[in-house]
């Protein structure tokens, strides 16, 4: 009997579990919500029935129930599934950063990814001559892996062995870079100034399934690696030294929560362009929700991440009926007050 009393969890450590699971449950919740409403709302609002009709219902006749069918499948479900997809990413690849960093400010574009898409977006515009959305996204998501694979190249030479502060500095470096070029070619060519315009203001529509789901796999790539990351990474952030006491191989953690982040990061990015401050701010929520332990940390931030950001498309939409603001847009408005938020609390907090 005392061996199996010993062994049973303490009755907080179970309150604390069931609790964490409410929380993913209701966040859960609370994104079938906001699909629903995102496949409804729009340029056209639809009711329910219109939208249970355009998903499920036999093509007919009728011109305005064929309309309402392609409304929904054409446009409304496939940015409500990369609203998703692309927050889960951002959202895990935002809270991976601040791990593995040790930064509470750190976002994904701290390893380049950002800048390294933008270039290769106005490369393959100007160099290639793409236009198609379809074409360029790919030079995109080739440019965010280089991108970070640089960073942690550069992080990784000398006694820095890729600790957080070297890659913060090595990340800050090559974006600096990469910004310079990009602005470079685009003012040069006035396509490719255009194309990168819209494609920086960060955007879930437009985009079809032929890139969605591609861009799926690779996402799905990046959870699976986070998963194998995840107890690593809370050994890591007691310090190098306990980590690897513990039996913790520091590089080899480190080098699977990189590629992690870059691929969550690269494949948001491409589909979407840059979209600010949504990691980094679904990465505080999260650990105010959970506390520090990155088992449960990162699984909040997907969630958060994906609600935030559809519920800031669907913002978007009805803010300037019958146009819309892009969701990166929306996320910018909300973030830039909650950064400063952020700033202000931490300094309320030494004082």
């Amino acid at each position: 009997m005392s061996t199996t009393a010993v062994e049973r969890p303490a009755p907080s450590v179970m309150r604390a579990r069931r609790r964490r699971m409410a929380g993913l449950s209701a966040l859960a919740a609370i994104l079938v919500v906001a699909a629903a409403v995102s496949l409804a709302v729009g340029a056209r609002a639809l009711s329910p029935a219109e939208v249970w009709h355009g998903l499920f219902a036999e093509p007919e006749s009728d011109q305005r129930l064929t309309e309402i069918r392609l409304i929904v499948e054409t446009v409304r479900v496939p940015r409500t599934v990369l609203a998703i997809v692309a927050g889960i990413a951002l959202g895990v690849g935002g809270a991976l950063i601040q791990g593995y960093t040790r930064n509470p400010i750190a976002d994904t574009g701290l390893l380049g990814v950002n800048a390294g898409a933008s270039f290769a977006v106005v490369t393959a515009i100007s160099v290639f001559g793409l236009g198609d959305p379809f074409q360029y996204v790919w030079f995109a998501f080739l440019g965010a892996a280089v991108a970070g694979v640089v960073v942690f190249g550069v992080a990784s030479i000398g006694r820095g062995t890729g600790n957080p502060l070297t890659l913060a500095l090595a990340g800050q470096g090559i974006t600096v870079f990469l910004a310079a070029m990009t602005t470079a070619i685009a003012l040069s060519d006035k396509e490719s100034l255009n194309a990168l315009r819209f494609w920086n203001s960060g955007s879930v529509a437009g985009v079809g399934f032929d890139v969605i789901w591609p861009v799926t796999g690779f996402v799905a790539v990046g959870l699976v690696l986070a998963a194998v990351a995840l107890p690593a990474l809370n050994l890591l952030n007691l310090g190098d030294d306990v980590a690897r006491g513990l039996g913790v191989n520091i590089a080899w953690s480190r080098t699977v929560g990189i590629v992690a982040i870059t691929l969550l990061a690269g494949a948001a990015t491409a589909a979407c362009g840059p979209i600010a401050f949504l990691g980094l701010m679904v990465a505080h929520v999260a650990r105010y929700l959970t506390g520090p332990d990155y088992r449960w940390l990162v699984p909040y931030a997907g969630l958060l991440g994906a609600v935030v950001l559809l519920v800031c498309d669907i913002v978007g939409r009805l803010v300037v009926r019958p146009g819309e603001l892009d969701a990166g847009v929306v996320v910018a408005l909300l973030g830039a007050p909650f950064f400063a938020a952020l700033v202000w609390r931490g300094k309320f907090k030494k004082a």
